[in-house]
């Protein structure tokens, strides 16, 4: 493959990644508004909003949004630990989750304006 249409695919895959990236950090808060109730489906919720922000921690900074990928390694870690113990969120780390959510979207907005 040409250099050319080496970086026009990956600037395809970029735009895509990006037209992507806002619904999946608003799942990850729908989510995490239910993270406190008691449940196999609060689990359930868990385990789906760290795959997608596991995912983000390794493709963001692999296309160039680094940023982004280390505001989602934060909020990975915040739900690492009530994953690993397949609980409930404390309020500390509800705050912190909250935190590290509004991190994320404040970097992938600040990466973002790149693709235009």
């Amino acid at each position: 493959m040409a250099v050319d249409q080496f970086d026009e695919r990956l600037a395809q895959i970029r735009l895509r990644f990006a037209s992507r990236l806002e619904g999946k950090i608003a799942a990850v808060e729908n989510a995490a508004a239910q993270f406190s109730s008691y449940g196999a489906s609060r689990i359930e919720l868990l385990e789906t909003a760290h795959r997608t922000v596991h995912e983000l921690c390794g493709v963001a900074p692999t296309l160039g949004f680094v940023a982004t990928g280390r505001a989602a390694r934060s909020v990975e870690q915040v739900l690492l630990q009530p994953l690993r113990a397949r609980r409930k969120l404390t309020i500390g780390e509800a705050a912190d989750l909250r935190c590290g959510l509004d991190e994320l979207r404040a970097a992938a907005g600040g990466e973002l304006p790149e693709l235009k």
